[in-house]
């Protein structure tokens, strides 16, 4: 890497600066892709901030080849992996293993703001979703 270049790569990034998508196989989500390949260069890890509205979430679905981790950091969710449910408050997290379907639901009356943490990268690519 030339000195050029180094000065040119950021590693620090401001989520207002990043343009929201609405990700497939999810409803009433927006999601800010934070750390990525495009962001800062991360290959091996991608972070993204999610916000969901009432009633609305992740349809059932699973990622092959990745692991999903949620923390939750305002409102309340249900999430649902391998027959088990767990009620999510502001502090709490889950994990998502690759090829798991799992689900996610805002439960409360006011939208939900979840971290997601996906590795190996997601980047929202289709052909890297399973359906049921």
């Amino acid at each position: 890497m030339t000195a050029s270049s180094k000065l040119q790569r950021r590693y620090h990034v401001r989520e207002a600066d990043v343009s929201g998508y609405h990700p497939a196989n999810h409803t009433g989500t927006l999601n800010k892709r934070l750390i990525s390949r495009d962001t800062v260069g991360a290959e091996s890890v991608e972070m993204l901030i999610g916000t969901i509205e009432k009633g609305n979430g992740a349809l059932p679905h699973a990622h092959p080849g990745i692991d999903q981790i949620c923390y939750l950091l305002a409102g309340s969710a249900r999430a649902e992996v391998d027959g088990q449910s767990f009620d999510m408050v502001p502090g709490d997290s889950c994990f998502f293993p690759a090829e798991m379907e799992h689900v996610f639901t805002v439960t409360s009356e006011t939208p939900v703001r979840v971290l997601v943490i996906y590795t190996p990268p997601y980047e929202e690519n289709p052909a890297r979703v399973i359906r049921r």
